[in-house]
């Protein structure tokens, strides 16, 4: 249950995001999830979308550095604890967390989660009997 997530390098000034967002958007591409990370000279816009191949194309026609990195989505509930368990599960089986972003939609959490092993991350959260979602899910979240 792996999913395409795209990293694209921005410089960090003002209207960049939004260039982006107008490309996808002209392009019938749907971001489902996403989040930026900056310093001072350039982001890294990272996001899930509905048609990878598509906004790849279509970002490189317009000059955009974008990479693509598989990732997982944990399912889990919306309280207190829920990730702390799956943390440790995944500590414990000595995966590294390069990064994670999350959104939540009422009693549920959607745990986007870059290890440093997808594959081993991904079994060990299915061993353990956690949710997984599939890219083609998320999407229509």
């Amino acid at each position: 249950m792996l999913i395409k997530q795209l990293s694209i390098f921005l410089e960090n000034k003002k209207g960049r995001f939004t260039e982006v967002a107008k490309i996808l958007g002209e392009a019938g591409v749907n971001m489902s999830a996403f989040t930026v990370a900056e310093n001072s000279d350039f982001g890294i816009l990272r996001l899930i979308v509905s048609d990878t191949e598509k906004a790849i194309s279509v970002l490189r026609e317009k000059l955009y550095a974008v990479s693509v990195a598989d990732v997982v989505c944990l399912h889990c509930p919306n309280q207190p604890g829920a990730l702390a368990k799956a943390m440790d599960i995944i500590t414990s089986a000595g995966i590294f967390i390069e990064y994670m972003y999350a959104f939540s939609q009422g009693d549920a959490a959607n745990v986007i989660i870059r290890p440093d092993d997808v594959n081993k991350c991904a079994e060990v959260l299915k061993a353990n009997k956690l949710e997984l979602i599939a890219a083609s899910d998320l999407y229509k979240l």
